[in-house]
């Protein structure tokens, strides 16, 4: 019974050293900050750069679990999809979900909960989520009520 648990630990150990070796998950740039929307209030980008930013821009701060194989290839691909749903830092490109980022924030699925497990600050109060939904609809505009849409998350944005 031993030898079973000692041969497969260090089948693991290998395992976790060879996914290491995966380079998905490893290019930590990021891209030009180029054009930000016009925000109502600076507390309104304050606000979503503490909770949205690090997925929702050009401006990722890549914890040091971002380095390691699985985790990084989740961290990766969420920061991925955000920029392509929406970047805050790509304002002179088309954002085509972004009227939709005050219902997301409203109904609690951004910033995604698996998220504000390891990033605390991120987490918002009711009277933050409030201003921040606020500031959201005044400075990007608000869901025009069209037909449902999924996001790249399998996430339905309209109801």
């Amino acid at each position: 019974m031993l030898k079973v648990i000692r041969v497969t630990f260090f089948s693991l150990v290998g395992v976790f050293l060879l996914i290491q070796l995966v380079p998905y998950g490893r290019d930590h740039t990021n891209p030009a900050h180029k054009v930000e929307p016009n925000w109502d209030k600076p507390s309104t980008r304050a606000l979503a750069k503490r909770a949205c930013y690090d997925c929702h821009s050009n401006e990722t701060v890549w914890p040091w679990y971002s380095h390691v194989a699985p985790v990084s290839w989740q961290v990766m691909s969420d920061v991925v999809k955000g920029r392509h749903e929406m970047n805050f830092s790509e304002w002179d490109k088309p954002q085509d979900e972004a009227d939709h980022a005050a219902k997301m924030v409203t109904r609690g699925k951004m910033p995604l909960p698996k998220y504000l497990l390891l990033h605390p600050e991120a987490r918002l109060s009711q009277a933050e989520k409030d201003s921040l939904v606020s500031g959201l609809t005044l400075t990007i505009g608000a869901d025009k009520g069209a037909k449902p849409k999924k996001s790249v998350y399998g996430d339905e944005i309209n109801e």
